[in-house]
């Protein structure tokens, strides 16, 4: 913030350079909605495939790096809209009908998050396998256990190994349990107060993949809990593979 003699200026930094790895969610929840308005006789078919063939277009132009993010215009919403825009002419205006940049974003946000929480449970099973490979060719290998960096009694290293898979399953388990709270359709929520048109929320649940619609549009739009819990079972995690890491440290000492 900057202030002068006579007035105050305040310097927003855009988030372009950090959201625009949204842009398959950002289009594919666009595609979702235009769908459903063509379906709900919102606006018209044509409106909906010329809508929807300019989004593909874009969609392949970020793929092939052909496409011009501009920090002014902030976000990843704004810059694929005013592409559509470039490409389409006024009827692009259309597909912000019964939507708001308010539920947009937290669509966007559910629908990365979804992927990655899947992504992360497939990689900490991968990591469990190769913790019980490495336990069954060592089951009958002796080492000492530590407490307080001394050696103290003698463990099996398979008991030891599999004493991270248990920690491990945990935060497999918090992962799995943060993906049914971010499981959740934000859209229909408009900015705060639902929409003033007839969406079709259920249609919108199942071309989009989510098991469940939110209750309260106040709530839907605000809600980014499920980051935070995504934030803190990761935390979880690294420490467990800083702990394994140590570990490995420590046996490598005298």
């Amino acid at each position: 913030m900057l202030q002068g003699k006579n007035k105050l200026t305040i310097n927003y930094t855009a988030s372009i350079p950090f959201d625009q790895r949204l842009y398959r969610q950002d289009i594919k929840g666009s595609i979702a909605h235009a769908k459903m308005l063509a379906k709900q006789g919102i606006i018209t078919e044509s409106d909906a495939k010329a809508i929807i063939k300019g989004l593909n277009s874009i969609r392949k132009e970020i793929e092939q790096g052909k496409f011009q993010f501009k920090t002014e215009l902030e976000d990843i919403h704004m810059n694929i809209e005013a592409r559509l825009f470039e490409k389409i002419g006024d009827v692009a205006g259309k597909l912000h009908t019964a939507r708001s940049r308010n539920d947009q974003v937290t669509l966007d946000m559910r629908l990365f998050l979804k992927e990655e929480i899947l992504k992360t449970i497939d990689t900490i099973k991968a990591l469990q396998s190769s913790l019980v490979e490495l336990a069954e060719v060592n089951k009958e290998v002796i080492m000492p256990g530590y407490t307080h960096l001394q050696q103290a009694q003698p463990v099996l290293l398979a008991h030891h190994l599999l004493a991270y898979f248990e920690m491990f399953q945990r935060d497999k388990e918090r992962f799995s349990d943060c993906l049914k709270r971010t499981d959740v359709l934000p859209l229909g929520s408009g900015a705060l107060a639902g929409v003033a048109y007839p969406v079709d929320r259920q249609f919108l649940a199942q071309e989009l993949g989510f098991s469940e619609i939110s209750n309260n549009s106040i709530d839907a739009v605000s809600d980014r809990d499920f980051v935070v819990e995504f934030q803190a079972a990761a935390t979880l995690t690294m420490m467990h593979i800083s702990r394994l890491a140590e570990e490995i440290v420590l046996w490598s000492s005298s």
